[in-house]
């Protein structure tokens, strides 16, 4: 197997780079750690898309740009690796416009998978409930046929980025007396519609990104289904397999490797560097060997992806380590760094400005986030080894 690229997927990569690091500066960094990314991520967004980045791998007919799936994986291979903020774009580009290009109608795709690639709206996604998160097809948000909408009621948590998205992909119950998985529907919700109220979950990092989301008699139009009606469950899967399959994870988790090195090489402990002590060096040695086996977890994904293929099981195997490993590295820098490394940022002594603390603690909820570790292993027991369900 040849894992080299060519010439030209190296020329692009260049490309890339030289544009990251003049917009992402760790100045920038600096400051969006100390005030947040919102406004500039918006903003950077919008530069993506200028230049033609923001969905190389669409079609072209839907405002991507026809590029191969090689080229989209470096291109979020960098920007994972160069921290760049994508609280704007990530849930258009990574989840919904791939759904709507394998499963909306001409209308659709029409409407909002150009809108996408633009960088003029915020998603975010309405899929968990207070009572069906791992157990996702359980829940409760019902959507009850009326005219030419239906009307939706329910509650969903966790919702990343509600309070400053445009608009929301949703699954709601649309047949309470069928199988769990067939009574599922799929909707666009635009969130400025009457009967939606956003209350803030504030994480351990004390930032605001969760959010609960109540929908009382909110309507929303017939066309706005995704797919066939109790069909969603279905159709989900697409959005959870692409959810499930980025590159940014190892690639994000190997600038932190690095910065924690040169943090081990020029930090000294009883009169010797860090970097000199051969269990730090074990440890750090370990992390860039499972970095490089998360990485090519990943261009397997990518590579499935560019083939047509659908990766299920591969993609919550992408998923699974990448998370369980960026948990790993965290727990590694606390280890290295230690009673310092609970310093938070704006601290004159904290280590490489606090971020190994947030890892740590962001990665927690991490492997819980897109599906929980333990349902992953499920996936890839039931999927990919064919074992038969407990």
């Amino acid at each position: 197997m040849d894992f080299s690229f060519t010439e030209e997927e190296e020329r692009f990569r260049a490309e890339v780079r030289r544009f990251l690091k003049k917009e992402v500066t760790e100045e920038l960094l600096k400051d969006l750690e100390e005030r947040g990314e919102v406004d500039f991520s918006r903003e950077f967004t919008k530069k993506l898309a200028e230049k033609g980045w923001l969905a190389m791998s669409w079609p072209k007919e839907y405002g991507g740009g026809g590029a191969s799936m090689m080229e989209q994986l470096i291109f979020g291979e960098e920007l994972g690796y160069h921290h760049a903020p994508s609280g704007a774009h990530r849930q258009g580009i990574n989840l919904i416009g791939p759904c709507l290009i394998v499963h909306g109608t001409e209308e659709q795709k029409g409407k909002y998978l150009r809108a996408i690639t633009r960088g003029e709206v915020v998603w975010c996604q309405g899929f968990s409930e207070p009572n069906a998160g791992s157990d996702l097809a359980s829940l409760q948000c019902r959507a009850v046929a009326d005219g030419d909408d239906y009307v939706i009621d329910g509650q969903k948590v966790w919702t990343s980025n509600a309070h400053r998205a445009d608009w929301c992909h949703l699954l709601t119950r649309t047949d309470p007396d069928a199988p769990r998985h067939r009574g599922i529907s799929y909707f666009l919700v635009d969130m400025k519609s009457p009967g939606i109220t956003i209350r803030p979950l504030i994480n351990m990092l004390a930032s605001h990104d969760f959010n609960e989301v109540f929908l009382d008699n909110v309507r929303v139009p017939k066309e706005n289904m995704i797919g066939e009606k109790n069909q969603g469950w279905y159709v989900s899967q697409t959005t959870l397999n692409f959810e499930r399959s980025g590159i940014a994870v190892p690639a994000s988790a190997k600038r932190t490797l690095e910065q924690l090195v040169e943090y081990a090489k020029e930090t000294k402990r009883n009169g010797k560097p860090l970097a000199r002590d051969p269990i730090i060096r074990h440890k750090l040695s370990e992390m860039a060997v499972e970095i490089e086996v998360g990485r090519m977890i990943a261009y397997r994904v990518a590579w499935m992806q560019g083939k047509g293929l659908i990766p299920s099981y591969e993609a919550s195997m992408s998923k699974l380590y990448g998370t369980e490993l960026v948990k790993r590295l965290g727990d590694i820098g606390m280890q290295i760094m230690g009673l310092y490394s609970q310093l938070e940022t704006g601290s004159k002594w904290v280590p490489l400005r606090g971020r190994i603390e947030r890892a740590y603690l962001f990665s927690l909820g991490a492997t819980i986030a897109m599906g929980t570790s333990e349902i992953m292993k499920n996936i890839i027991a039931v999927r990919g080894l064919e074992l038969p369900r407990g």
